[in-house]
């Protein structure tokens, strides 16, 4: 029986990277006097790095090396990292979270009928409190387990976050559902033997999410119904608690 929904958060509870991450980058670049501008196209496929200071590596040693500062290349990720994380957050506190659509409506209706929730991220915690002010009063409280930032060493495509949440929430693998929006976290969610709903962004839309239980646009609302893409038979308009407990007796068949 559906127990838990496990969910990630760039991408998949909030539309954050494109106008998010990617600009906060670019100021922390700017301030830090660097001639770099990871425009659209380019930050799609860094995002194929998990992690932001991966990701800063990633592109200094293997992208733009000529662009690298000078210094000690893991301090400067620091202190980069940092400055963007600062600068993200005031951007999101100023112009508001962009959550994706039938975020919030599931979300109060899973706990309503008693499912218990869960955040598997690589995003730092920090980066997490726009997101509860957008959700609503006291939403923090809302999740019995937040894994985020470096709270284990290895970074998804890794299984380690799903499975550190899984054993804060003392449940199984086979009670809970996972939602992500990338290939990588859809590796990460499966390899922990988590069944997978895949909501895709512009960004990861042509990746390979095969390995997905359900793959669609958005979770839906009453207004805005959801299109199936791949996966299970689903022929509602938006993913509701029942819907997921269909999904879930699903998985349990596969």
């Amino acid at each position: 029986m559906l127990k838990a929904l496990i969910f990630d958060v760039d991408g998949t509870l909030a539309d954050t990277e494109r106008d998010g991450h990617r600009v906060a980058f670019n100021r922390a670049f700017a301030e830090e006097g660097l001639p770099i501008v990871w425009d659209v196209p380019l930050y799609g496929q860094l995002l194929a790095i998990t992690g932001g200071k991966e990701r800063l590596l990633h592109f200094f040693t293997r992208v733009r090396p000529d662009l690298r500062p000078a210094g000690d290349s893991d301090a400067v990720v620091r202190r980069l990292h940092a400055r963007k994380t600062e600068i993200y957050s005031d951007l999101l506190n100023a112009e508001g979270v962009p959550l994706r659509p039938g975020v919030r409506r599931l979300l109060l209706e899973a706990r309503a009928r008693g499912l218990r929730l869960g955040i598997a991220t690589t995003t730092t915690e920090k980066n997490l409190e726009p997101l509860w002010g957008a959700l609503g009063d006291g939403a923090r409280g809302w999740f019995d387990m937040v894994g985020a930032g470096d709270c284990v060493a290895a970074k998804k495509p890794a299984p380690d976050v799903y499975e550190h949440v899984l054993r804060g929430l003392g449940l199984p693998a086979q009670a809970c559902l996972a939602f992500e929006d990338s290939e990588n976290g859809l590796r990460a969610a499966v390899a922990a033997g988590l069944c997978t709903v895949v909501t895709v962004t512009d960004y990861t839309r042509d990746q390979d999410l095969a390995a997905g239980l359900l793959v669609v646009d958005h979770l839906g609302e009453p207004e805005l119904p959801s299109t199936r893409l791949s996966g299970a038979p689903f022929a509602g308009r938006l993913l509701d608690v029942d819907a997921l407990n269909a999904l879930s007796r699903l998985c349990e068949r596969r």
